[in-house]
């Protein structure tokens, strides 16, 4: 390659970036229906236990928590869940 010939610039402009940020930022259809349920941060806690644990038997107080939640919220009624 010569010296002058330029490689384009692969990076995003700066612009692109924020509008792919705006993007990410919106609640996608997972986050609505966790939203709904009023367990969101239950919920949250819960997977982020998982995530640094990898065991789900190490997180039985976060799942607690959440299963609390889910039934104040009414949630056990509105989707049919059954308590085994």
């Amino acid at each position: 390659m010569a010296s002058n010939d330029k490689v384009p610039d692969q990076r995003p402009s700066a612009s692109a970036a924020a509008t792919a940020g705006q993007q990410d930022d919106e609640p996608d259809e997972w986050d609505k229906r966790i939203f709904s349920t009023g367990c969101s941060d239950e919920n949250a806690r819960l997977t982020d236990c998982y995530y640094e644990k990898k065991d789900w038997r190490l997180c039985k107080s976060e799942m607690e928590r959440f299963r609390q939640c889910w039934k104040l919220q009414g949630n056990d009624r509105r989707t049919d869940t059954k308590d085994v």
